[in-house]
């Protein structure tokens, strides 16, 4: 009997009860070509682990120009070449507030950086730094991320 209630949860009642991932919009922010290029990580304001700028869609900005703001606001990038077609996604579980997680699926948006600046909203909450993508892959957390930057 056991194994019967197994499949029913796995295959039918889990499938029914899982809420959907919940969708950020993520800046990959760079300078550079080729063996130059360089990302642009900052750290999250709650652990300090090192991070992209991303946050959540904003109501009259296509998913590419939230990516922008969100680097303005969290990295200071005042001017850049947005593509507006996502170069990957990745999953991860945001920490909330209340203790409990939450899936998010981050589009990533690349932003060719042509100016930055020291004074920005979130500058006394965020240290930032300028990295090869391969070292960038090595210090964020998420797998999927990592991908994105070595393939970058």
């Amino acid at each position: 009997m056991v194994p019967i209630l197994k499949k029913a949860w796995s295959e039918v009642l889990h499938p029914l009860l899982q809420r959907p991932n919940r969708l950020q919009v993520a800046a990959l922010c760079y300078r550079g070509q080729g063996m130059e290029k360089q990302v642009l990580l900052i750290t999250s304001r709650g652990t300090g682990r090192w991070i992209l700028p991303k946050g959540w869609p904003m109501k009259d900005l296509g998913a590419g120009e939230a990516a922008m703001q969100e680097a303005w606001e969290e990295a200071g990038v005042s001017k850049g070449n947005l593509c507006e077609k996502a170069v990957g996604t990745y999953t991860y579980d945001k920490a909330l507030d209340s203790g409990w997680s939450i899936v998010i699926d981050a589009m990533v948006f690349s932003i060719e950086v042509e100016a930055l600046e020291d004074e920005f909203p979130e500058a006394h909450e965020r240290r930032r730094t300028w990295v090869s993508p391969s070292e960038a892959a090595n210090m964020v957390e998420e797998p999927g991320l990592q991908s994105i930057l070595r393939q970058f």
